[in-house]
């Protein structure tokens, strides 16, 4: 098994669903991570690094491969003695992703001259 970490900007909730469906399909992968705040896709499993960049270029997105090695799975360790806790503090929002980045998002421009009307100016 592999871990591989892939590099690639993730602006909104669409991005992100287009590289999680991208890649969600290669052959051999266990587990997919995304870190859409540092902008960072792990893949784990037996798959081919120059598959999974090709899948994500082909949804036009620009990846580089940040890592590459063999994946350990983190044993958990014993638990300590936890000592009195401290008061709880109020947890910080997270900042929510939006729907719908600009390069996600279609733009039509057009432009209208006021010497040739198009329409009729009899009314």
């Amino acid at each position: 098994m592999k871990k591989i970490v892939l590099k690639l900007s993730i602006a909104c909730v669409k991005c992100k669903r287009c590289v999680m469906k991208a890649v969600a399909n290669v052959e051999g992968l266990v587990e997919v991570t995304v870190d859409a705040e540092k902008g960072l896709l792990t893949l784990i499993g037996d798959v081919d690094p120059v598959i999974a960049v090709r899948k994500l270029r082909k949804i036009k997105k620009v990846v580089t491969i940040d890592s590459v090695g063999p994946y350990k799975k983190e044993e958990p360790k014993p638990p300590e003695p936890k000592p009195k806790p401290p008061e709880p503090k109020e947890p910080e929002p997270c900042k929510p992703l939006p729907l719908c980045c600009n390069t996600c998002r279609p733009i039509a421009i057009g432009f209208l001259t006021y010497d040739e009307p198009a329409f009729c100016t009899i009314l």
